[in-house]
């Protein structure tokens, strides 16, 4: 959708399909509905007493037909108790605004629920979050359908102008459209590849996009390391998951430049398994189709750097992604093997189901040549993750209280939550093995932390965090699907580092 600014002159000049006003709980109108409702003598306070609509959070109201020809529509947004409103509630006003938006035919409309007071949120934080909710909520992963569910175009909500009051209020907004475009693209591009099936989807397809992304950018450069190179840097950890697959392996990298080139740089790494069936330890059946999804860390750091490069963000960024299947075959990995990583230690695979670590091991040894600032990997890891933390919010480890603060605080910022997990000496313990210097599972305790502990082996000389998303990347059931997470937490701590 298009999105622009609107500044208001008077009401009997504005010109929409609908517009979108919030009222709060016992029907008392926000501030631009109050003034549309003296406008039209009292008749938005009438509907909704004869409709019995509180104003609960959630609650919309459509109203059809006005006087005023020129506003066609009004879209009334419950805000629930003044008091109690919050960033996840508004969140969820405006997810319940674009669906009865959509579902009212309407091709363009005027919103102002921006102006509503959140706490602690700036009119561009308000802002950015409508796109992002909006885009999210108009988002369809239908090209794969000989039917698309999308209506046609000439029938299709298109535009959205987004009201404001004064010079002061239009600056903001611009700051705010425009991070909230470029995370909530960042966001459908992770989404649309995530969602791809395996088949079409293959690391060298994966490479291939990431190079589109690089072509639309001046300041980003993508190189793909195939196979050859991949052995030649002495990867073998990496080369023993891929091992098993017809698809070759790849490695995606790409820098991004947006300071001096001496400027440290700040790393995001990517798992991006594109089908994980589990190698030799094959995974059980039900729900293996999800496995699609075990890639979704690598195109949320695809996103992340078309999001850096999209705001032009002075500093530098370099995105990896190591790409691979892991599938049972006569060549694959087998319980019990010693691969020796990029770093020279040498890993007995316990289980070969935990090759996810494998590949973000000898890249982690890898990221050391840019001698970065910092260096975050971004995973579904573990499934003990969901069993810890649910599916609200990602995992994180780290060797750096800092980088673990500045992560945690911009997930806060963007709704993309983590929580901290520790990774003291302790659980190293889990992780010895008879025969070779490590083993790649920890046993049945802790999962997720013996997984982010054997990740830190490889992170020991530079700050590192380790983001588990296995709860938080993709959605099951009724509703599967990618979310796009964590592109709007990578692209926070990159703005944040800016700012």
């Amino acid at each position: 959708m298009d999105y622009s600014i609107k500044l208001l002159e008077n009401w009997g000049a504005l010109d929409t399909d609908c517009l979108i006003a919030g009222f709060y709980h016992k029907r008392k109108l926000g501030t631009s509905a109050a003034q549309l409702d003296e406008k039209l003598s009292g008749l938005l306070s009438r509907i909704l007493k004869r409709d019995s609509v509180e104003g609960k959070i959630g609650d919309t109201l459509l109203i059809n037909h006005l006087p005023d020809e020129q506003i066609q529509r009004i879209l009334l947004v419950g805000l629930g108790k003044k008091e109690e409103l919050n960033r996840t509630s508004y969140r969820k006003l405006l997810g319940e605004a674009i669906h009865a938006l959509k579902a009212s035919h309407a091709k363009q409309a005027v919103s102002t629920l921006h102006e509503i007071d959140v706490p602690d949120a700036c009119i561009s934080w308000k802002i950015r979050q409508t796109i992002e909710i909006f885009e999210a909520g108009n988002y369809r992963f239908d090209q794969l359908k000989t039917t698309p569910e999308n209506t046609s175009p000439e029938n299709r909500l298109s535009k959205i102008r987004l009201l404001v009051s004064g010079i002061k209020d239009e600056a903001a907004a611009a700051k705010g459209i425009k991070q909230g475009e470029a995370i909530a693209a960042g966001m459908k591009l992770a989404k649309d590849l995530s969602n791809l099936p395996g088949n079409i989807c293959t690391p060298a397809y994966l490479a291939e996009q990431a190079q589109k992304v690089g072509k639309g950018h001046k300041k980003l450069k993508v190189k793909i390391l195939d196979e050859a190179d991949i052995e030649q840097l002495g990867m073998g950890s990496f080369l023993s998951v891929s091992r098993g697959s017809r698809q070759p392996p790849r490695l995606i990298v790409m820098e991004y430049y947006g300071a001096a080139d001496k400027t440290g740089p700040h790393v995001l790494i990517g798992k991006g398994l594109t089908f994980d069936a589990g190698g030799i330890s094959i995974k059980p059946s039900a729900n293996m189709d999800e496995m699609k999804y075990d890639m979704c860390g690598g195109a949320s750091v695809i996103g992340a750097l078309a999001v850096a490069a999209e705001l032009e963000l002075p500093l530098n960024v370099i995105g990896l992604v190591p790409s691979s299947e892991n599938l049972p075959d006569g060549n694959a990995n087998k319980p019990g093997d010693i691969v020796t990583s990029l770093s020279g230690l040498t890993i007995e695979i316990l289980n070969t189901d935990a090759e996810g670590r494998l590949l973000l091991c000898d890249v982690l040894t890898y990221a050391k040549r840019y001698e970065p600032a910092a260096v975050i990997d971004v995973a579904t890891l573990t499934g003990a993750c969901i069993v810890a933390l649910g599916r609200h919010p990602s995992g994180i480890m780290g060797n750096d209280d800092d980088l673990c603060r500045q992560l945690t605080e911009a997930g806060e910022h963007a709704c993309d939550r983590v929580w901290r997990l520790p990774i003291w000496e302790e659980y190293q313990e889990q992780l010895k093995s008879n025969f070779a210097d490590l083993a790649n599972i920890g046993g049945p305790d802790g999962g997720t932390i013996t997984a982010g502990r054997f990740l830190s082996n490889f992170a020991k000389e530079f700050k590192w965090a380790h983001v588990d998303i296995a709860g938080t990347a993709w959605k099951t059931g009724k509703e599967k699907g990618a979310t796009g997470r964590p592109v709007p937490l990578l692209s926070q701590y990159l703005i944040d580092q800016v700012e």
